[in-house]
This record gives C-alpha cells, structure tokens and sequence, in this order.
C-alpha cells in the first residue's frame, strides 16, 4: 500500500496552482511518466466539474492506462481523483491549494495506491514512488514556466 503525500510551499496563488493542476489534457506535455490523457466526458454542477479521465503511463516497455473520476472544486481548491478502472487494487489522490501566509500558497499532495497484480507493483512500483515524488516538483516547473517566476 504506497502512500505519499507532501506540502509545498510555491509562490503562485491558489487559484493559479489551481488551475495549472486542473488542466489535466496537459499533463503529457511534462508529467514523468504520463504518455497520454484523454478526457471520456466532462459534467458541470454545482460550480464543480466531474471529469472521466483515461491516462496512460509508461516505463521503458510497460504501459498502462488506468480510468479515474477527477472533480474539480473551485470554491474549495481541491481536486479529488478517484479510481475507476486499470491496474491498480484502488488509487485515492487528492490535491489542496491553501492560501500562504505573506502570499503564494501551499500546495498539499496526497496519494495512496495499490496495483492488483503483484508482478507488475514488483516491476513498476518504485519507479512509481519515484515519479509520484516528482509529480509536485513537475508542476512547480510547469508554474515557474506559465507564470513566469
């Protein structure tokens, strides 16, 4: 049952941090690991925005496309990714955007996964922790770059 979860410091508001998470058609453009991501469909109510998403991973030979339930609150600054369906046993990921003191904000990252097949957690498991660790590192780059700090 891997788990991470870290808080960041970055000095982009939350909305900007946000927004830059919430792009989700993005990520192949600079996450490790992500080859591909399709959005299945998009409902909005509430304010909030539910997306089915299918996104592809890969490492050397291995790929893997798994489906999850993301939900976009706003008004909260938080994105929920649920798991639907893939290689995984569950995967539970949440994002947070909380105003800093002084200006920008901290960025909380949490997840916690498990894949169905022991094989393939031997094979991609810690390249997995790995590329989760880099994950909140790739998206202060991906905000340094768009909001030019």
């Amino acid at each position: 049952m891997p788990q991470f979860e870290t808080h960041r410091p970055v000095p982009h508001t939350p909305d900007q941090m946000f927004d830059l998470v919430s792009d989700v058609e993005r990520y192949p453009e600079f996450l490790p690991l992500c080859e591909a991501l399709v959005i299945k469909s998009r409902k909005e109510r509430d304010g909030k925005i539910l997306l089915i998403a299918d996104m592809t991973v890969g490492y050397k030979a291995i790929r893997e496309t798994f489906t999850t339930q993301v939900l976009l609150n706003r008004a909260e600054r938080v994105i929920d990714v649920k798991y639907i369906d893939g290689p995984f046993r569950y995967l539970d990921n949440r994002w947070r955007f909380v105003e800093a003191e002084g200006g920008g904000c901290v960025v909380d990252f949490f997840i916690d996964y498990e894949f169905k097949s022991r094989i393939l957690g031997a094979l991609m498991g810690s390249m997995f922790d790995r590329a989760f660790r880099m994950f909140t590192e790739a998206f202060e780059k991906r905000a340094a770059t768009i909001y030019r700090l």
